[in-house]
């Protein structure tokens, strides 16, 4: 990259047959259970599956949804919801499930009068659908506290899968017209896709790495791409040991330079240290070289940069979507990938049989997926679809 200036569920149906049973003109009524009352469904089958249907679903509590995009996770205003999700640690909004608590759960349910269910498992049972514009479920005819039996899907919840059968929360929603697809026809429709965004100005880049590149272990440090240093957030600037904004594709490839575009986008803009990132400057990708001092695990020659083994399939990811979201058509060049590392100035970046390379011996991470979503909810509202889809990478370059 360029050296930086200095400012720089597919759920199971709970099913209650009730029979009225006359003997002997003596109404007795019998309530029997199907065995499939014992099946729930995951937070993820439950997002697949916004289609009316009544549903089981178990779920950590993570917090008191306000907005689409927008839970909190302390200092509760009301009863009225909450957000359930697969893991207790969950933080992408994208997947939790918006459970509405109407009046008979809320003293029991609701964060406000029991704040201390925050983390604890919790079973709902009602309708799939939307709310606050968010997957959801409503109108719960129980809920309770606990697991509600294992996980079942239910096969006509499955949401259309992709080039090698793998599935995903957004196929239905972000990605319906990308899955099923592959070549030219899948890359066209991811380009449709991703290329509807947000754009940035590149002092708002600053504050979104603060976010997407927060350190999961010091909510005031940012990770740096490829020293992994963990660094304070407000180190940022053109000190010798400050980070700065990476541009993976090099913004000399294609002359884009800072204006708001690729020059700004996210999904390829990364914390670095300054000198690590002078070192990189816009060479290529691909291996070997010297050892590349405070960035451990990196070397680099006259014309290549190979970065750590953590990153190098994040790495690839960014370039691909690059590669897949400029394509000449909004007044900016058209990106390309190419198996060379002495591109110049000119609108590619290599190398390609690398990048595919590391794109498989390194797959998206914790890390890596919770920074898409982070770009995704809170900044640009596109996302990678390398990161959610990595099979897509050989559907479209084999």
């Amino acid at each position: 990259m360029d050296t930086k200036s200095s400012t720089r569920p597919r759920p199971g149906r709970l099913i209650t047959a009730l029979t009225a049973v006359v003997t002997l003109a003596i109404p007795v009524v019998v309530t029997t259970t199907s065995a499939s009352a014992a099946a729930t469904s995951t937070v993820a089958q439950a997002l697949a599956a916004q289609d009316g249907r009544v549903a089981t679903v178990t779920g950590y509590v993570i917090g008191q949804p306000t907005a689409t995009s927008t839970v909190l996770t302390s200092g509760y205003t009301a009863d009225t919801a909450i957000a359930l999700a697969d893991t207790a640690t969950e933080t992408g909004t994208g997947r939790m499930l918006y459970v509405q608590l109407t009046t008979a759960y809320r003293s029991s349910f609701g964060l406000l009068t029991n704040p201390s269910l925050r983390g604890r498992q919790v079973t709902a049972t009602g309708t799939l659908t939307a709310y606050f514009s968010h997957g959801g479920l409503k109108s719960p005819t129980a809920v309770s506290l606990g697991g509600g039996g294992t996980p079942t899907p239910t096969p006509t919840a499955s949401p259309t899968p992709g080039p090698t059968g793998s599935t995903g929360p957004y196929d239905s929603t972000y990605y319906v017209n990308a899955v099923g697809k592959s070549g030219s026809a899948l890359r066209g429709s991811l380009h449709t896709i991703i290329k509807t965004q947000t754009k940035l100005s590149y002092d708002q880049v600053w504050e979104a790495l603060k976010d997407t590149d927060q350190d999961p272990a010091n909510a005031n440090n940012v990770i740096l791409l490829y020293s992994g240093r963990s660094q304070s957030k407000s180190s940022n600037g053109g000190g010798a040991d400050d980070w700065n904004r990476e541009h993976v594709w090099a913004k000399s490839h294609g002359d884009f330079g800072t204006a708001t575009g690729p020059g700004t986008d996210v999904h390829h803009l990364r914390p670095e240290d300054v000198t690590v990132n002078s070192v990189r400057g816009n060479k290529d990708f691909d291996t070997g070289g010297s050892a590349v001092a405070e960035a451990a695990g990196s070397y680099t020659d006259a014309d290549s940069f190979e970065p750590r083994n953590a990153v190098k399939g994040d790495v690839a990811r960014m370039i691909m979507y690059m590669a897949i979201r400029y394509e000449g058509d909004d007044g900016w060049p058209n990106l390309e990938m190419n198996n060379s590392v002495s591109n110049g100035s000119a609108p590619y970046l290599g190398r390609l049989s690398v990048l595919l390379q590391w794109h498989r011996q390194d797959p998206p991470d914790a890390f890596e997926q919770r920074r898409n979503q982070r770009i995704y909810e809170r900044w640009q509202g596109n996302r990678n679809p390398f990161v959610d889809h990595p099979e897509w990478a050989t559907a479209i370059w084999g």
